[in-house]
């Protein structure tokens, strides 16, 4: 099979061998033998000349006690946000529309709409490759930060077999600008959780960042970018306090502002019409094409104000 297939960027070369991972043991056993894993394929680079083995994470276990919840990796995580809202349990309704797994959410500690999963995660249960065992991680020490963990830092060592969330009941405060705008409350105030669930998704989709076939510019891997975290934000520029004196400055503005307009590019890969920070394989692309136009951006930004911007997928055997 053509990785591509397994992609939402549709990028990647042939898979020589494929094993499928229905069970913990399974994916233990396989990631204990080296092979690289792959879970829904939404943040992540893989090379044109393909990969020779890959375990696919499709583990579908799930326990709920309270507002406690145990999920395994395989699970899609827009699944997990949509089981708890059922359930009565809120926090992650901020998280809605995400793409991938839940074994990729405490790697890149997903976030969004002033929320990250790193917030309900008591503790991650994972592989450690290096010697072989399993063990459970209390969150304290899994080295979250800003669209990242000990699990990216280190993935030739880290693989997720499942999380444990734990969940509230109430209505959680939205922390966000332009979500509180698009749901008509304050900074801080409430919505009920399904309500903030579809502002979301609405809000996603506006951005081409919501998985949708009929839609050319969600064959991305979302915001491309992280927003850098600088000492003082160039004039002008979106900017929010990180809380540790510094600040964190709108990528997507930088982008702009450096020449690189939404629906820049003429070539199979470029930005998407609705959002800068998302590079889009507009049919027949190849990773080295997105990498050299992900260059040209970084670079562009980098001559403009002198930040460089840094990848947020993962990408598997090249670097920017």
């Amino acid at each position: 099979m053509n990785l591509s297939e397994l992609t939402t960027l549709r990028l990647g070369g042939p898979a020589r061998t494929l094993i499928t991972c229905t069970t913990e043991q399974q994916l233990v056993d396989a990631a204990r033998e080296g092979v690289f894993v792959l879970g829904g394929g939404s943040n992540v680079v893989l090379p044109d000349e393909g990969l020779d083995e890959v375990a696919l994470v499709r583990t579908t276990g799930w326990s709920q006690s309270g507002a406690t919840v145990v999920v395994e990796a395989g699970v899609t995580w827009d699944s997990v946000v949509v089981r708890t809202l059922e359930a009565g349990l809120t926090g992650l309704e901020a998280l809605s529309g995400i793409p991938g797994t839940v074994g990729a959410a405490p790697i890149q500690n997903v976030g969004a709409y002033g929320a990250e999963v790193a917030a309900f995660l008591t503790s991650v249960r994972v592989l450690d490759r290096t010697t072989g065992k399993v063990a459970d991680l209390p969150a304290s020490e899994c080295g979250f930060g800003y669209r990242t963990s000990a699990f990216k830092q280190s993935p030739d060592r880290w693989v997720v077999l499942s999380v444990r969330l734990s969940l509230g009941t109430d209505p959680a405060p939205v922390r966000y600008a332009e979500l509180a705008r698009a749901l008509g409350v304050e900074l801080g105030g409430t919505a009920p959780a399904a309500v903030v669930r579809d502002a979301v998704l609405q809000l996603r989709r506006s951005k081409g960042m919501v998985l949708d076939p009929a839609d050319p510019d969600s064959v991305s891997a979302g915001s491309f970018f992280t927003n850098p975290v600088v000492a003082s934000a160039p004039e002008g520029a979106p900017a929010w306090p990180d809380g540790s004196g510094r600040v964190k400055v709108s990528a997507a503005w930088l982008i702009e502002q450096s020449g690189f307009g939404k629906g820049w590019g003429d070539g199979r890969i470029g930005l998407s019409t609705k959002h800068p920070l998302a590079l889009v394989n507009r049919g027949g692309g190849t990773t080295a094409e997105l990498l050299s136009v992900a260059r040209e951006i970084r670079d562009g930004v980098s001559a403009r104000f002198g930040i460089t911007l840094v990848n947020e997928p993962v990408i598997v055997g090249a670097a920017l």
